[in-house]
């Protein structure tokens, strides 16, 4: 699950990036980043915890 995360964080940014150098889709991709951002920082804490444990 974890791993998939990753490639999805991944995938997103290359988006972001080809979208910020192309300036195509705007607002879209502004928005998947900050998913992708809030995705990496939930996995993060979850993780933080479960090694708490």
């Amino acid at each position: 699950m974890v791993l998939i995360l990753w490639f999805i964080l991944a995938v997103v940014l290359a988006v972001w990036l080809v979208g910020l150098l192309l300036d195509v889709a705007g607002g879209l991709i502004h928005l998947l980043l900050i998913v992708a951002l809030v995705v990496l920082l939930m996995n993060l804490f979850t993780n933080m915890r479960a090694r708490s444990r």
